[in-house]
């Protein structure tokens, strides 16, 4: 691991931001967030000399709802219409007649108010064409499409960031984001690279009782169909089913094998910018899009909830002179982080931003975060969750197709796998999660551009965008023959046998 350490070189002056932006990373399974596997060296170095959080959030998953908000708008998704991964809620809604030659004081990305403070934006990532989200380079001064759409290695984005720093590390005022995308599925990690966990047990909270149930049920990435079915060639790494705890530790073993894969090139950024003799004074920042759910809610390697694990994410920040290594256990959305920025660098944060600021919490190490949060979930079920005290409370409005009650409630402190639905034992509790959600929605719609929550957008075009078509009809067949037709009757007489 490279040591973040001092160095006797000229002390070069300006602002240099490194946001390093790993696709599909949950916070507990770093090694700074208390994971007894060793998957991030170089991450918990940077946590070493850093604040840590550990409730942040993404307010809309999954990928494209989640950069959408955070990089491209500031905004909720019920805001900007980008909730979904597909119909008219993955499109940015227009602007309309206000629009003027360009856009609004009022409405530029992040990347567009750091050019005005004056850094020079550059982003290395694939993210863009994946998705089809131009307005994802709004404001980066240089865009460097790796050219994979996502399914790219550390390896494949590395050299790209390496030779950026090479030429520019050492110029002032700089903000690059690098995009690695390693632990998504399917796991790509080169099979010489081994297994760095092979005798590490895997985390003991799922039983094999627990692994039965979830074979006998159903949904998208459930135990019975953790790849999906039918022809399609898997990679090595990949599972297709989970019969047991050992399929259970190579499903995991091949995500942590992908955030270790990331992590060593973390460590080779790390000294590129020692050997610009920059690094002990570049602001460091690692997060990511969202989280990834491994057999919670019977959805293993899959983002497909408005859980506390989907939506949780890492947020580490790394400012020398400001930060001296920390938690802030605050509730925070990501999309906080954006205005954060701006003040700590003398900006102002545009109007219509939603997220706030919490740079006080960095200068006075009190913490100020919200007293609850509403997270969405629009693109393989249509659900919102509320975070509050040591619950959250998830309300499903389409279950894609999975085993989901209307209600579901967990306490994540006593319960972070969400294996106990304390929904029926606690109605006093659901009541105060449905209070915030309602509070929420109206707040939200009272200063809304869209004359229609996306999410009704999204049941009305058809559901959740993965089940569409003729979804509902190859899965219930495929549950017949599996023995689960049962299942599939459920099934048909909820969704009416069409989709």
């Amino acid at each position: 691991a490279t040591a973040i350490r001092k160095v006797e070189r000229r002390r070069v002056v300006g602002v240099r931001i490194l946001y390093i932006d790993i696709d599909t990373l949950r916070p507990d399974h770093l090694g700074c967030y208390g994971y007894p596997r060793n998957t991030s060296p170089n991450i918990d170095l940077i946590a070493s000399e850093g604040i840590r959080f550990t409730n942040c959030y993404a307010s809309d998953v999954p990928c494209l709802p989640s950069r959408t908000a955070f990089f491209s708008t500031g905004r909720f998704g019920i805001h900007t219409g980008v909730v979904g991964h597909g119909g008219t809620a993955a499109d940015l809604i227009l602007q309309g007649e206000s629009r003027g030659f360009g856009v609004s004081e009022d409405r530029i990305s992040l990347a567009m108010a750091l050019r005005k403070l004056g850094f020079y934006t550059v982003s290395v990532s694939p993210f863009a064409e994946r998705h089809a989200a131009w307005h994802f380079y709004q404001g980066f001064n240089e865009m460097h499409n790796t050219g994979k759409r996502g399914g790219e290695r550390a390896d494949e984005v590395a050299p790209i960031t390496l030779e950026w720093i090479k030429n520019n590390g050492r110029k002032d005022n700089w903000f690059l984001h690098v995009n690695m995308w390693d632990p998504h599925t399917p796991y790509r990690t080169p099979l010489e690279y081994g297994n760095p966990f092979e005798k590490d047990p895997p985390p003991g909270w799922l039983t094999e009782e627990m692994i039965r149930q979830h074979y006998n049920s159903y949904g998208p990435m459930s135990a019975h169909e953790v790849r999906g079915w039918g022809s399609r060639q898997l990679l090595p790494r990949e599972i297709p089913e989970i019969t047991s705890i050992q399929d259970f530790k190579r499903c995991i073993d091949g995500y942590d094998t992908g955030i270790r894969y990331a992590d060593e090139y973390v460590g080779k950024i790390l000294q590129a910018l020692d050997e610009q003799g920059v690094l002990d004074e570049t602001i460091i920042i690692v997060s990511s899009d969202h989280g990834e759910n491994l057999g919670e809610l019977n959805v293993y390697g899959d983002h497909q909830t408005a859980d506390y694990i989907t939506c949780r994410v890492p947020l580490i920040i790394r400012w020398p002179g400001l930060t001296k290594g920390g938690v802030d256990s605050a509730l925070h959305y990501q999309l906080d982080l954006a205005p954060t920025l701006i003040e700590l660098l003398g900006g102002t944060a545009p109007t219509l931003w939603d997220g706030r600021s919490f740079a006080s919490s960095l200068r006075t190490g009190e913490e100020n975060g919200r007293d609850y949060l509403v997270v969405s979930q629009c693109a393989w079920s249509c659900q919102r969750g509320v975070r509050f005290g040591p619950w959250i409370l998830i309300r499903t409005y389409h279950d894609g197709l999975k085993d989901f009650p209307p209600l579901m409630l967990f306490n994540v402190e006593e319960d972070p796998h969400e294996t106990q639905n304390l929904a029926g034992e606690r109605p006093d509790i659901v009541n105060q999660g449905l209070a915030y959600l309602e509070l929420w929605h109206g707040d939200m719609m009272a200063i809304s551009e869209v004359q229609q929550d996306p999410m009704w957008t999204v049941i009305r075009e058809g559901g959740p965008y993965h089940v569409r078509g003729n979804f509902l009809a190859e899965y219930c067949k495929r549950l017949r023959e599996t023995g689960r037709g049962y299942h599939a009757d459920k099934l048909e007489s909820q969704y009416g046998g069409t989709r």
